[in-house]
């Protein structure tokens, strides 16, 4: 999932983009009738904002929307920088992973 609105547009602040990114996720997951608390991994993957590692700018607003949507409980997360993604302008992709059903 990515961090574009209903008109396919990406904001221009990355914060925002990755809080839009969490928020489409959430969005499929309530069609697949999940939550966030079936998320049992997620991977993440960024245009890097540094020269040596991804960036803490990506790695904090990560980590806040964890929190915020998930509390004390964490899925696995594999965060990778990669060279572009799919569309111009984007900076993140979300793939979450989540098992539904009885357990």
């Amino acid at each position: 999932m990515v961090g574009w609105d209903d008109d396919t547009v990406f904001p221009a602040d990355l914060e925002e983009e990755i809080v839009r990114a969490f928020d489409n996720v959430e969005r499929t997951l309530a069609t697949a009738g999940a939550t966030w608390a079936d998320v049992v991994a997620v991977d993440s993957f960024h245009i890097p904002t540094a020269d040596d590692t991804i960036g803490d700018d990506h790695t904090r607003a990560m980590v806040e929307q964890f929190r915020k949507r998930m509390g004390d409980r964490a899925p696995i997360w594999t965060q990778l920088g990669v060279a572009a993604l799919g569309a111009p302008g984007m900076r993140v992709e979300i793939r979450a992973t989540a098992i539904v059903g009885e357990a």
